[in-house]
């Protein structure tokens, strides 16, 4: 039996190399972060402490309540919604992410592998919030969008995930694989 190749959402649309003007230092920076484990964390009735509980003692973090990052060991968890998160790893890439959510908070949430549903780009550089203001509808001005901040909004009509790590010229953007071509086109 073979084995399917895993392929990036950006397969064959995007190409590497220097796009808009030819001269000057590049005003946005795009990278695929292809090496992510995604998995979408739903709590469970009834199971709210207790996840919060199984969560600081496997990741060392107080899970997020609200549009906020938390970092912990190895796993970062977005806030998306009421009990809900995207949680994010560089290390348990692909479908060992949610193996191992699940293992670990069994009986308290839901999870589902998202590593294959989703694709992240990190957009950034001195013009990147001059770009994503043409698509997206919040304000992402570090007193209001500081780092750690996250959004679940939408740009040019595409569902995302937005949230910014450390650095303010910095942002990663979570998109369903079936709009790669779409996004790419908008950017």
């Amino acid at each position: 039996m073979s084995k399917l190749a895993s392929l990036s959402a950006f397969h064959g649309i995007a190409k590497p190399g220097r796009y808009g003007k030819a001269d000057g230092g590049a005003g946005v920076t795009v990278i695929e972060r292809t090496d992510l484990g995604l998995a979408s964390v739903e709590t469970r009735k009834g199971q709210v402490e207790a996840l919060k509980a199984a969560v600081r003692e496997a990741y060392g973090l107080d899970l997020p309540e609200g549009s906020t990052v938390a970092h912990g060991k190895n796993v970062s968890f977005i806030g998306t919604g009421p009990g809900q998160w995207l949680a994010v790893s560089a290390t348990l890439q692909n479908e060992a992410l949610a193996e191992a959510l699940a293992g670990k908070l069994k009986g308290l949430a839901s999870v589902s592998d998202q590593s294959s549903g989703r694709a992240v780009v990190r957009l950034g550089g001195p013009r990147v919030r001059d770009v994503l203001a043409k698509g997206l509808a919040i304000d992402l001005d570090p007193r209001v969008f500081p780092a750690g901040g996250a959004a679940t909004s939408t740009l040019s009509h595409m569902g995302v995930l937005v949230w910014r790590e450390g650095d303010e010229q910095a942002y990663d953007i979570a998109l369903f694989r079936s709009v790669a071509a779409s996004f790419w086109r908008w950017l």
